[in-house]
């Protein structure tokens, strides 16, 4: 059996609170890849530009563990290198980060709507990751687990990497009690409480998920807690997580979240509307330290402003 090797530290810094990409050249060396040049241009050119791609390896920009690389080097299998990308402009989300808890192992915080919890796609500086690293000084910080860009509320961040594997195992094998809020239409002929299941698939690059036929792989307890008007102010109990799992289950009952841009109709692409955020909270967070055994609750200090 072919022992793991150790990957070595990077030898670039974070930028903005984001770690540089890692490239490991392949083992198996392709006809047309004499140089490291050739396998760096061959890669990132159709992303990036064979241009973009040859100004950074002037600029000395692709390192390695003995310095950076010029890209006329001969290729070497197994090579590592890092590099920074270009991040492009982000608009600020107008809203902070609020932290409910701190201590030597974990950080919860309520996250605003509008801020996606990690860089992904389009979303990188701006995210609850990049911003607790710069405003915290803790740039191994990483979350524990993933809140929707759209949703507000509590996130668990873990400290030391060595801890990370033990609190993201709560999250996957459902250790952790999670209660959300929702604003929606309050609908007389719905009876609740109720428990929906359903089977819900998400495809890469659709911004819906849907249910459809099939052994069901979420659940989720939907309660009525107050009723004003046309609105009502639920609690949502979810068994499982899959990806918009809460969403998707309000609008199947025919209670579509309040300000929900995707369900049940998905909004043309524009400009954010932070006045009018998803009225969806992440509330409480609960679950046993795994480090140390003692029972730990967390109540976010957002509130929903939908049935002001």
């Amino acid at each position: 059996m072919r022992r793991r090797t150790r990957t070595p530290a990077a030898p670039l810094p974070q930028r903005d609170g984001i770690d540089p990409v890692r490239v490991r050249l392949p083992e198996e060396r392709d006809a047309g890849w004499a140089t490291v040049g050739d396998y760096l241009r061959a890669r990132y050119g159709g992303a990036i530009g064979d241009v973009r791609v040859a100004k950074m390896l002037r600029d000395g920009r692709f390192v390695g563990v003995d310095g950076a690389v010029g890209g006329d080097e001969p290729y070497a299998a197994g090579l590592r290198l890092w590099f920074h990308r270009d991040f492009p402009a982000e608009e600020r989300v107008p809203f902070e980060l609020g932290i409910v808890h701190r201590d030597e192992r974990i950080v919860v915080v309520d996250k605003p709507h509008f801020l996606a919890t990690m860089p992904r796609g389009r979303h990188v500086t701006e995210t609850a990751l990049a911003r607790l690293r710069r405003e915290l000084g803790m740039p191994e910080l990483q979350p524990a687990h993933r809140l929707d860009r759209l949703t507000a509320g509590l996130v668990l961040f873990v400290v030391r990497p060595g801890d990370r594997g033990a609190y993201q195992t709560l999250f996957r094998d459902r250790l952790v009690g999670k209660e959300y809020e929702a604003v929606a239409a309050y609908e007389p002929g719905i009876a609740l409480p109720v428990t929906v299941r359903s089977r819900i698939e998400k495809e890469r690059g659709v911004i819906a998920a849907r249910e459809v036929p099939g052994e069901p792989n979420s659940e989720s307890r939907i309660e009525l807690v107050e009723r004003r008007g046309g609105l009502g102010r639920y609690r949502l109990l979810p068994a499982t997580g899959r990806t918009h799992q809460l969403r998707v289950h309000m609008n199947s009952l025919g209670l579509p979240i309040l300000h929900d841009p995707v369900y049940p109709v998905v909004r043309e692409d524009g400009p954010e509307d932070y006045a009018h955020p998803l009225q969806l909270l992440a509330r409480t967070l609960e679950f046993t330290d795994p480090r140390t055994g003692v029972p730990m609750r967390f109540e976010s200090r957002l509130r929903l402003h939908g049935l002001d």
